[in-house]
């Protein structure tokens, strides 16, 4: 086999077989390892921020610090969206399972990695910078109660996983592209919820600081949060488009863009 033609477009052999091989079950490792270090690099940002203005008080300004995570999620989908379908999140893995775009017997070694990465990411900040990493993490607003910060977590993430289950679905697919829309809704999200939930929108993201400070102060909120939210988005998306599991969403999902049939089923 030479190549492969899709839409019109020949695709090398070379690039067809990388892409097979991902697909591959035995090659499970490197999705995984890909897992691991986007949300390691995601927590390194959206930590970090906080735990660096606490160290250099006035250095970053909470528009930074907000903008920072939308950008860095944009890069790693870029880069590396097309090997594990770059979830970065508890919540959006299960999203993707629940859509039928996801195989659920992937989704918990996706979590594990995921929360493993986000705790190394608090523990080197922490190594490094010299500050507790409960600076980095979410807490709910010191003047509004733990409920309107769930509601702020689960409203947020609602929002975000439409925009992925969005841009990665049907007639929406507009390939890498959607890294943008998601980064820009990050970034977006951050600048108006943050002052009541901190908006992590990822039971990850805060996890991480969480154990690396031993400060799980309202974490339930960052879990409870996000996946109703999710599930509440996987509805609206079959209100939208009808059943998932077709190919371009499980593809997306999946991180085996180009292939001419859903993998994994």
């Amino acid at each position: 086999m030479d190549s492969k033609t899709t839409a019109g477009v020949a695709i090398p052999a070379s690039v067809i077989n990388r892409i097979e091989n991902f697909n591959d079950p035995s090659q499970e490792w490197r999705r995984l390892f890909s897992e691991f270090y986007g949300t390691f690099l995601l927590v390194i940002v959206a930590a970090g921020g906080g735990m660096m203005s606490q160290a250099f008080p006035g250095a970053i300004s909470r528009t930074a610090a907000v903008v920072a995570p939308g950008l860095m999620v944009l890069g790693i989908i870029l880069f590396m969206g097309k090997v594990s379908g770059a979830h970065l999140n508890p919540a959006v893995s299960i999203a993707f399972a629940l859509r039928g775009d996801f195989p659920w017997r992937r989704v918990p070694g996706y979590i594990v990695v995921q929360l493993i990465g986000a705790t190394l990411a608090g523990l080197l900040l922490k190594a490094i910078i010299g500050v507790s990493a409960s600076y980095g993490s979410n807490y709910p607003a010191a003047d509004h109660s733990v409920w309107a910060a769930f509601g702020m977590e689960a409203l947020l993430t609602l929002g975000l996983v439409s925009v992925i289950l969005g841009t990665a679905s049907g007639a929406q697919n507009v390939g890498l592209f959607g890294a943008f829309g998601v980064g820009a809704y990050i970034a977006l999200a951050g600048l108006w919820g943050s002052p009541i939930s901190g908006t992590s929108m990822n039971p990850a993201r805060t996890f991480g600081p969480d154990l690396a400070s031993a400060d799980f102060t309202d974490y339930w909120v960052y879990v409870a949060g996000p996946l109703l939210g999710a599930v509440v988005a996987v509805g609206i998306a079959f209100v939208l488009r009808g059943r998932g599991g077709g190919r371009s969403g499980s593809a997306a999902a999946q991180g085996a863009l180009f292939t001419e049939v859903a993998v994994d089923d």
